[in-house]
């Protein structure tokens, strides 16, 4: 079996794709109306991103989707990320800010300001991430509430 990894090393995220389009995602642990919010917002998500199928996750779970080799993986339901701070630079697709973490070249994207944090980890190799980001973004505005004006 050949195991690609993915390292998104401020978040610690590591995933690893099989021969069998198995992918293995850390999982979150929502609580209260966030853990609804996820697993709505995960059972929407699309059969296909950036021309990859949606693969199985292990350990299979409600709050995580995967697509593709090199994989992208979504969570929902992660903790506040550590570098997300007042002065942080955000950026907000269709009303949806996201904290892109390394700063200097991000492979992790974290959407902020919401009930529950989402995450998106993107290899480079697909490119730019608008559109991973505006079909997971449609999915937060219709699903997970924003946070009162300013609070992230």
């Amino acid at each position: 079996m050949r195991r690609v990894a993915v390292g998104a090393a401020v978040a610690g995220l590591a995933l690893a794709a099989g021969c069998s389009g198995t992918v293995e995602v850390p999982v979150p642990e929502p609580q209260g109306a966030a853990a609804e919010q996820c697993r709505t917002l995960v059972g929407g998500a699309p059969d296909e991103l950036f021309g990859q199928e949606r693969a199985t996750v292990e350990p299979e779970s409600p709050y995580t989707a995967a697509w593709g080799d090199p994989p992208i993986a979504l969570r929902c339901g992660v903790e506040r990320p550590a570098g997300l701070r007042p002065d942080s630079e955000l950026m907000v697709v269709d009303d949806i800010a996201w904290l892109p973490q390394p700063a200097d070249r991000p492979t992790l994207y974290t959407a902020v300001g919401r009930e529950a944090y989402v995450e998106m980890t993107l290899p480079p190799s697909y490119g730019p991430p608008a559109e991973a980001l505006v079909a997971v973004g449609a999915l937060i505005t219709d699903g997970v509430p924003a946070l009162p004006d300013g609070e992230l």
